[in-house]
């Protein structure tokens, strides 16, 4: 057996595991607005969501206390923590309003508008982070961007 082609097989394994992930990602984001949009019936939204979240953070201090991930915070770096926050508070922001839109509309009709993030994290990516999609890319994002618009325009 060539132990090459194993290290080349393995390599595209691992290469390309951000794929698996990503799709376990949308599974669970799927399963989100189902989930939320049978707990939050009859609760303030802004609630549910901290519930969530607190829900959140025992889980997954958890999961990184059991898989030996654990370090202290204080360690990182200050651009580190900058961006953590940002993050967190971006997040927090679009869970508030993620929730809020799941207890007036459809679950069908909001997750899809939500997912129009993908779009801007393109743009956002193409202008803050220098990444360049081909075009074969772009048309993908803007079939996305289209697909958003067919679910939201009214007839």
């Amino acid at each position: 057996m060539n132990t090459n082609n194993i290290g080349k097989q393995s390599m595209v394994i691992t290469q390309n595991s951000w794929i698996y992930w990503a799709l376990l990602s949308a599974v669970f984001a799927a399963l989100t607005a189902i989930f939320a949009k049978i707990g939050i019936q009859g609760v303030d939204s802004d609630l549910a969501t901290l519930v969530r979240t607190a829900i959140i953070i025992v889980v997954l201090s958890a999961f990184v206390w059991f898989t030996g991930k654990w370090a202290s915070p204080f360690a990182l770096p200050a651009k580190t923590w900058l961006f953590l926050t940002l993050s967190a508070l971006a997040t927090g922001a679009s869970w508030v309003c993620y929730f809020r839109a799941l207890q007036i509309g459809d679950a069908s009709k909001v997750a899809p508008i939500d997912k129009l993030s993908l779009v801007l994290v393109a743009l956002f990516a193409f202008a803050f982070l220098g990444e360049r999609p081909i075009l074969r890319e772009w048309v993908g994002i803007a079939m996305v961007a289209g697909g958003v618009l067919v679910l939201v325009l009214k007839r």
